[in-house]
């Protein structure tokens, strides 16, 4: 092992991941970079290195994929000194649970959260390790309310924050620190974009960049912050929200879904 340190970033080929690899490396961060297989992640590693001249390297394989998953971490822990990691990936859908097949339920629940256990509990003796050294798990703001016509996706990320936020209070007198992010709605490709363009201004309220979410969770889980919710809006909305019961706001929020979905 070398004294070179890496930030490890999973789903790391598109949306918040590719966001994340970039910043990270204009940070002057060296990048291990997990995508799924034929996502053509060594393009971008190529185009970071040459850019922000760090190290960078690419795995691509299928995170659910548990004892090929163990595997390479015990293999990257060997050969990099991981100081900071970036649980990414994840996968969500909107379709009623009657017409969802099992393979699409079971690939959430083995990727978001699942998954994000297994990279976590297998890095932390080697993030242990050092005096400092950081977690940044990805909910999402739907962690905060169930909601019809996503049931497992939102359940997905209350376990994510819940499973965070009890992480970080048992490492509490450890040097690793653990930040959740609960990001809002992101344009993360043309079929979200026209869903929340729909929407009109009521979709548009709390929007952001990946951009932006990744400037705001970079800079908040470094400084060692807990709870890092982006956007103004979003954590306004995040307080009224808690101070509605639980079934009115389930009401609100699956009725907006439903009218999405109806237009979509």
């Amino acid at each position: 092992m070398n004294n070179t340190t890496y930030t490890l970033i999973t789903g790391a080929s598109s949306g918040l991941g590719k966001e994340f690899s970039i910043q990270c490396a204009a940070m002057g961060m060296n990048i291990i970079m997990i995508a799924l297989p034929g996502s053509h992640t060594d393009l971008l590693a190529a185009q970071l290195t040459r850019e922000y001249e760090v190290e960078v390297k690419v795995l691509e394989f299928d995170l659910t994929d548990s004892r090929l998953l163990v595997e390479k971490l015990n293999e990257l822990m060997t050969e990099f000194d991981i100081t900071f990691l970036i649980n990414n990936a994840g996968i969500g859908g909107t379709v009623a649970i009657t017409e969802s097949s099992l393979e699409s339920i079971d690939k959430i629940i083995q990727l978001n959260v699942r998954g994000t256990v297994l990279v976590t509990q297998t890095l932390l003796p080697h993030l242990l390790k050092h005096k400092k050294s950081h977690i940044l798990n990805i909910s999402s703001m739907a962690a905060f309310t169930p909601i019809a016509y996503k049931t497992v996706y939102p359940a997905s990320k209350a376990f994510i924050s819940s499973f965070s936020l009890g992480l970080r209070e048992e490492l509490h007198h450890t040097g690793v620190s653990v930040s959740v992010v609960y990001p809002g709605p992101i344009m993360t490709n043309s079929g979200v974009s026209t869903r929340i363009v729909e929407q009109g201004m009521k979709g548009r309220i709390g929007l952001l960049t990946t951009t932006e979410i990744v400037m705001t969770s970079l800079r908040q889980a470094l400084a060692g912050k807990g709870i890092i919710i982006p956007g103004f809006w979003n954590r306004i909305s995040h307080r009224l929200m808690s101070m509605l019961p639980t079934e009115t706001k389930l009401r609100i929020v699956s009725d907006a879904v439903k009218k999405e979905m109806a237009v979509s």
